[in-house]
């Protein structure tokens, strides 16, 4: 099921199209061979990425790919949160460009993690969270995306369901990790990135059969906050995977009484805290606010 996604959006609907900066330039791959995965890098754009005026298919055909946002500031943020959530993997940054559309502005409301190893991050989703939330929500959104070049590199998630729930939750999780890490946005307290996910929280779904599925409202919050909690530990991107899925069957899934984490004692004494309270999270029990006042 991994290999056949071809890039994952952080909304809306799933299509494979084969990535190309512009119309006349088709030679990306569709997936990432192993081979190349220690080559990702912030790479200097091509002549035909500065000049772009057709992005691909994913994205409005008067669409600009760019290397900048509005500002210094705010191109400056990205790209320095860009190389510090790579470096947190102990990766280099893949390309990030940024998407304009000036006669369909709303068009570049999304960011799109390609398996080719680029992330393209569009205006309108950058300046909407930034105005509701602060650069912080722009981070948690960055890592988010991050979390699926990670899923392409490693051959994550190592569960598979019949919709794209798992990689979904497992990249919210990579961004609940991100904002608490010392070496990363360092949030010591959860509160300090509630009001981030509330932005992301906003897009889950409950079409639960559709293969587009990208996990309930709920169950993305747990997902954020699982990630979270893992933050108290260093894990490398593969033990991130093990322990997020190993509570992610037994709390998202319902089966919360479970045998313990023979491999992770540590982490499984401090995670046992909080089982209870993920399993209320998932179930609505507790609510909007109730979340954002967790510890």
């Amino acid at each position: 099921m991994k290999n056949n996604f071809n890039f994952r959006l952080l909304a809306g609907a799933f299509a494979v199209f084969t990535l190309a900066a512009c119309n006349n330039d088709n030679t990306e791959e569709s997936v990432l061979p192993q081979a190349e995965t220690n080559s990702l890098q912030l790479d200097p754009p091509s002549d035909l990425e500065k000049a772009c005026q057709y992005v691909d298919a994913n994205w409005s055909s008067n669409s600009v790919l760019t290397t900048t946002l509005k500002t210094t500031t705010d191109t400056n943020f990205m790209n320095t949160q860009m190389t510090k959530i790579a470096g947190l993997w102990g990766r280099t940054a893949p390309t990030l460009r940024f998407v304009n559309d000036a006669t369909s502005p709303n068009s570049t409301y999304n960011a799109i993690s390609y398996s080719s190893g680029k992330i393209y991050y569009g205006y309108a989703i950058y300046y909407d969270a930034k105005a509701k939330g602060g650069d912080i929500v722009n981070a948690m959104i960055l890592a988010h995306e991050y979390g699926h070049q990670l899923q392409y590199i490693f051959n994550l998630p190592t569960v598979n369901e019949n919709t794209y729930r798992p990689n979904e939750l497992e990249a919210d999780g990579f961004a609940g990790y991100y904002l608490r890490r010392p070496n990363g946005y360092n949030q010591t307290t959860f509160a300090q990135i509630a009001s981030a996910y509330e932005f992301a929280y906003s897009i889950g779904d409950n079409q639960t059969t559709n293969v587009n599925h990208h996990g309930t409202p709920a169950q993305r919050r747990s997902a954020v906050r699982l990630g979270f909690l893992l933050g108290q530990y260093d894990l490398t991107a593969s033990a991130f995977d093990y322990n997020f899925f190993y509570y992610y069957q037994g709390v998202l899934n319902g089966t919360y009484k479970m045998a313990k984490n023979s491999q992770y004692p540590e982490l499984d004494a401090y995670m046992s805290q909080y089982m209870d309270e993920l399993r209320k999270i998932q179930t609505g029990e507790i609510s909007a606010e109730e979340f954002k006042q967790l510890k």
